[in-house]
């Protein structure tokens, strides 16, 4: 399955001077993240550089050889390239981790996260925290996780405040809580990859409105989000990864 379009936008949004999210894609691999971190500036915007290179270099280290061990785990019932986007985000998260437990409470860092991988029609998801990955699929925008938050505690759509704390990212606990599913992608499908500063705000309709126009220029489809987001009183940084095919 061809990737017909691509684009991919991260910004510090219009009221806070740092970004803390951010995202890596390489198309030779077809290998896409996108992550929202936390701990401040120079802590959170840090912890997500080094959580790109880590997932990447471990990806990497796999695909130059497909004959080696997973070290963290393995399911028959996934693709190879999905047991090792898996692998590569446990080892990111050990490594962040166990930098975190070194530090105070006030130097520590962690991060949402959605990690991606495309092997033929199959695309592997891995997504922990407070990040969301949607399908457009026949016109209809779907979500694909539910995702790890407080989003139980109001039932305001638009009043993110506490709705989004993110339940589990790389770096907070022990134990790497994450969810894992692979798709089956059609002709026409499109996935959108997005952090709590773009959905926050925006009813699910709304986006799905925006991702069903025709334009030459997707990016345009992204500006569209941000702007409307930010219209409703966003208040956070912003992050939007989107895949035609």
């Amino acid at each position: 399955m061809e990737l017909n379009n691509f684009t991919v936008e991260t910004h510090q949004g219009p009221f806070l001077n740092v970004n803390e999210d951010g995202y890596h894609f390489d198309l030779e691999q077809n290998l896409f993240m996108i992550f929202d971190g936390y701990g401040g500036s120079n802590i959170g915007d840090k912890a997500v550089e080094e959580l790109k290179v880590n997932v990447l270099k471990f990806f990497k280290n796999f695909v130059a050889d497909r004959n080696s061990t997973m070290p963290f785990f393995y399911s028959p019932k996934y693709l190879l390239e999905g047991n090792a986007l898996i692998n590569a985000a446990l080892n990111a998260h050990e490594y962040l981790y166990n930098s975190n437990i070194k530090k105070s409470l006030s130097e520590r860092a962690g991060a949402s996260g959605i990690a991606a991988i495309q092997y033929g029609n199959i695309v592997s998801i891995l997504s922990t925290g407070n990040c969301r990955a949607y399908i457009l699929r026949n016109g209809g925008l779907n979500p694909l996780f539910i995702e790890d938050s407080f989003q139980f505690l109001s039932r305001d759509r638009y009043d993110s405040t506490m709705r989004n704390i993110p339940l589990s990212g790389f770096g907070l606990f022990a134990d790497f809580h994450y969810q894992f599913k692979e798709v089956r992608i059609k002709e026409g499908d499109s996935l959108l990859f997005v952090s709590d500063g773009v959905y926050g705000r925006l009813d699910q309709h709304e986006m799905e409105e925006c991702l069903r126009k025709t334009t030459i220029n997707i990016k345009s489809k992204i500006e569209d989000l941000f702007h409307m987001a930010n219209q409703r009183g966003n208040l956070d940084n912003q992050t939007c990864m989107l895949m035609e095919f």
